[in-house]
C-alpha cells in the first residue's frame, strides 16, 4: 500500500511539475508570431533546461558546497548559503551553456530568438526542480498543493525569466561589435543571476516572502513588457528590410503589408502551395540583412551569400507561381 502510495505521489508531482512548464512554453513559443520556430526544435531546448542543465547545475553545486564545507561547519549555514549565493551562479551558468552554443549558430536570429531560447531552458528547468520539490517536501496534501501553487506561478517562472533575460542579452550581443558582445554577455549573466539571487533570498526568510512575490510578480510583468516590445522592434525591422525588397520589385506592395500582419497566416492571397514557405523565406531574408549590416569577416560573407540565396528562392517562387498561373 505503501508503494502504490509513493508512485501516484511521484506521478501525480510529475503531471503538476509538467503541465504548467509545458503551458507557459506554449504560450511563449506562440507570443513570437513573426518568427516563429517549430515546436519540436522548442522543446528540445525545453529538455535541456529538464535533464541537462539541472545534471551539471548538482554536478556544479555538489563540488562548491564540498568545497565551502571545509570553511563552514555547521550545516544550516552551509545549506543557507548554498540556497542564496551557490545556486543562483551556478544555476544559471548551467542553463546558459546551451545558450551560447546555440548562439553560435550564425542562423539564429535576433534578441526574441534569445529571450524564447532562454525561457524555454528556464521553463524546463524549472519543471525538474518542481518536481524534486514536491516529492521531497509534500509531506501532507495541504503542503503539497501549496508548494505547486506557489512554485508553479513564481519559482518555476523565476527560471524562465532569469534565464530568458540571459538570452535577450546573448540575442542582442549578436548585433553589436565582437568586442562590445562579452560585455552584454556578461551584463545579461549578472541580472540573470541577481535575479535568481534575489527571489532565493527573500523566500528563504518569513519576514521577507511578500516582499518577494512582490519582486517576482514586478519582474514577471516587466519580462512579458519586453518580450512584446522586442516582437514589436523585430516587426518593423522586418517591414524595413523588406520594403528595401519592394523597391527592388522582389516583393509586392500587398505582400509587404500582409507579411506584417495577422492575415498572413491566411489563405488567399499568394498561391496555397507557396505561401508558407514564401513566409519563411522574406522573414528569414529580412534576418539576414540586418545581421548582413552587423557582421565583419566570414561571418559577412556568410550572411552576403544567404541574402542572395533566399532573394533567388524568393523570385523563384513568385516567378515560378505566376507562370503557372
Amino acid at each position: 500500500m505503501v508503494k502504490r502510495e509513493i508512485i501516484m505521489l511521484y506521478l501525480i508531482s510529475l503531471i503538476a511539475a509538467a503541465v504548467p512548464m509545458i503551458l507557459y512554453l506554449i504560450i511563449i513559443w506562440q507570443f513570437d508570431f513573426y518568427n516563429i520556430k517549430p515546436f519540436k526544435f522548442i522543446f528540445k531546448i525545453f529538455m535541456w533546461g529538464a535533464i541537462g542543465a539541472i545534471f551539471f547545475a548538482i554536478i556544479g553545486s555538489g563540488i562548491v558546497s564540498e568545497s565551502l564545507s571545509l570553511l563552514i561547519k555547521k550545516p544550516t549555514e552551509l545549506n543557507h548559503i548554498s540556497t542564496i549565493v551557490i545556486a543562483p551562479y551556478i544555476e544559471e551558468i548551467t542553463k546558459g551553456i546551451f545558450l551560447f552554443i546555440t548562439f553560435s549558430d550564425k542562423k539564429v536570429d535576433f534578441i526574441t530568438d534569445g529571450l524564447l531560447y532562454g525561457s524555454a531552458i528556464g521553463l524546463g528547468f524549472g519543471m525538474t526542480e518542481n518536481f524534486l520539490y514536491f516529492i521531497t517536501y509534500g509531506h501532507s496534501f495541504s503542503q503539497w498543493f501549496s508548494i505547486v501553487v506557489i512554485r508553479s506561478l513564481f519559482s518555476g517562472v523565476m527560471h524562465c525569466v532569469s534565464t530568458g533575460t540571459l538570452g535577450a542579452f546573448i540575442g542582442y550581443s549578436k548585433f553589436n561589435p565582437l568586442k562590445n558582445r562579452i560585455i552584454f554577455i556578461l551584463i545579461g549573466l549578472t541580472i540573470a543571476i541577481s535575479i535568481h539571487f534575489a527571489w532565493n533570498l527573500s523566500v528563504s526568510m518569513e519576514s521577507t516572502t511578500a516582499i518577494g512575490f512582490l519582486f517576482m510578480l514586478v519582474t514577471i510583468l516587466i519580462f512579458i513588457f519586453l518580450y512584446a516590445l522586442a516582437i514589436n522592434t523585430e516587426k518593423k525591422m522586418i517591414f524595413n528590410e523588406l520594403y528595401e525588397e519592394f523597391k527592388n520589385g522582389l516583393i509586392p506592395l500587398e505582400h509587404l503589408i500582409i507579411l506584417n500582419s495577422g492575415t498572413r497566416n491566411k489563405s488567399g492571397w499568394v498561391d496555397e502551395s507557396i505561401r508558407k514557405p514564401y513566409i519563411s523565406a522574406s522573414t528569414t531574408l529580412a534576418f539576414r540583412k540586418m545581421e548582413l549590416k552587423n557582421s565583419s569577416g566570414l561571418s559577412k560573407t556568410f550572411y552576403a551569400n544567404d541574402v542572395e540565396y533566399y532573394r533567388q528562392f524568393i523570385f523563384n517562387l513568385l516567378h515560378i507561381n505566376a507562370k503557372l498561373e
